[in-house]
């Protein structure tokens, strides 16, 4: 079922749904893999990686609760200003990509390391043009990189996944240059902390941010960067 059908669904079924055990997993397990061999230099000031893994809602969730992530905001990229909205984006036809802006401190935290993350909790890196319930280009699996230095050391690290057989399938994760990112519309962004008993996220979502906190203990805050916060302070 496409998550837009869903989006109508739920204010209806939600009680409903309630009633009934929600299962404790997600719909695509955590992998365990190796960090990057390759990694971005130390840089000053802070830094920006945008990544798209299917639903945007767990994907910035599972950011919120990483540290030295400053930000993460849920967004659109890989189309044209014109169709950066969920209704047009969600016909699957624009380009876009549901996405993450990830704003990062990289003295506290580094490109390979978001990158691991990426890989191994927020998204199953294996499935193409879809994650979980979800399937259409909008939920594709993509690195949009901000600098050749991103390039490479996103194409290296899949490189190095792909040779160590982690995955049961090869990754289809496409990396390539970003063109503008979009911020998604303000009902999207904090999401998954908003709604943390709604079906959609306490099935596919609220478990990879458990497999955060489990996977990469060192990595993990309980209280959640939130993007109302960050307006709050500007």
């Amino acid at each position: 079922m496409r998550r837009p059908a869903l989006l109508t669904l739920l204010a209806a079924t939600t009680a409903l749904t309630l009633a009934f055990a929600v299962p404790s997993r997600a719909a695509e397990d955590a992998v365990v893999i190796p960090a990057p061999t390759m990694d971005a230099a130390p840089a000053n000031g802070i830094q920006t990686a945008v990544i798209a893994g299917g639903c945007f809602w767990g994907v910035q969730g599972v950011f919120q609760h990483t540290a030295g992530v400053v930000n993460a905001v849920s967004g659109y990229a890989g189309g044209t200003k014109a169709t950066a909205d969920y209704r047009s984006v969600s016909s699957g036809t624009t380009g876009h990509a549901e996405s993450v802006e990830i704003k990062y401190d990289p003295r506290k935290i580094s490109y390979g390391k978001i990158l691991q993350i990426y890989f191994s909790v927020a998204h199953d890196p294996t499935q193409f043009n879809r994650q979980g319930p979800d399937t259409g280009t909008q939920y594709r699996s993509a690195i949009f990189t901000t600098s050749d230095e991103q390039k490479k050391v996103a194409e290296a690290y899949i490189a190095q996944l792909n040779g160590a057989k982690v995955f049961n399938k090869p990754i289809v994760t496409k990396v390539g240059a970003l063109d503008a990112f979009y911020p998604a519309e303000a009902y999207h962004q904090d999401y998954l902390t908003l709604h943390p008993s709604q079906p959609y996220i306490a099935y596919n979502d609220i478990p990879k941010v458990e497999n955060l906190k489990k996977l990469f203990a060192d990595n993990y805050i309980e209280k959640p960067t939130l993007v109302s916060a960050s307006k709050a302070t500007n």
